[in-house]
């Protein structure tokens, strides 16, 4: 199912990328919304899907021990939710943020097991993952090509500071899981294109988002937990937005 929403997605940005282009062969080219980006400031609503995975460090201990042979980071599907706000600083540089900015994604490592718990619901290839909702605050810069016809497109940076609601650190049970921290904070980069139709901008999206933060809280006394060190956050964003 994955492989067929990464097609879906894929076409789908393909065929906003042609539509600026339709239409520029004729003379009587008009361009949509002439006065938009000379306006101070204005506002979108965000709509994506994400991939993300972890960027993990492994624990000496794991050289220690012989019940896990081997982790791997699995990479998990999600959702993102984002009411943006863009002040206009000059004629290429605009600043933006995301005063409201939800995301909906998932933490998952498989584990390598040499002696499986099969009656405790192992086995030898053993998953453990973690769910998030996690609101967070990006500040970007973002610097945009000049006009052409209806389409313009941009590149941007910026940093971003999280906080994971369904954070599970600071929670007594559930210790056969990972135990993530709820705030984190990172570094973001990508690149945008802007299509002007009559009465709105649609904008599809590719945003880039690598963590700084130790997320892990780690139990050495857990096998799951103990052969891990740290714990960053990676995600790859593909949205649209209608300003």
């Amino acid at each position: 199912m994955q492989h067929l929403l990464r097609r879906k997605i894929i076409s789908i940005f393909i065929v906003f990328l042609i539509l600026p282009f339709v239409g520029l062969s004729q003379s009587d080219v008009e361009q949509n919304l002439p006065d938009h980006d000379n306006k101070l400031y204005h506002f979108g609503i965000n709509l994506g899907f994400n991939r993300s995975f972890s960027s993990f460090t492994l624990h000496p201990n794991f050289l220690l021990q012989d019940s896990v042979m081997g982790i791997e980071s699995i990479n998990s599907t999600g959702l993102s939710l984002g009411w943006m706000v863009n002040l206009n600083l000059d004629d290429h540089f605009d600043l933006r943020t995301y005063p409201v900015n939800l995301t909906f994604s998932e933490s998952a490592f498989q584990y390598t097991l040499l002696y499986p718990d099969i009656p405790g619901g192992e086995s030898r290839l053993t998953k453990k993952s973690v769910q998030s909702i996690t609101m967070s605050l990006p500040i970007q810069l973002k610097f945009s090509s000049d006009r052409i016809y209806n389409y313009k497109v941009y590149t941007f940076g910026g940093v971003k500071f999280s906080y994971d609601f369904s954070a599970n650190a600071g929670k007594k049970n559930g210790e056969e899981i990972i135990k993530l921290k709820g705030f984190d904070y990172g570094v973001q980069g990508g690149i945008g294109f802007h299509i002007y139709y009559p009465y709105f901008v649609l904008t599809p999206e590719i945003n880039f988002s690598w963590g700084l933060a130790n997320l892990h809280s780690r139990n050495p006394s857990l096998k799951f937990s103990s052969n891990i060190d740290k714990i960053n956050s990676r995600m790859i964003t593909f949205s649209l937005m209608v300003e």
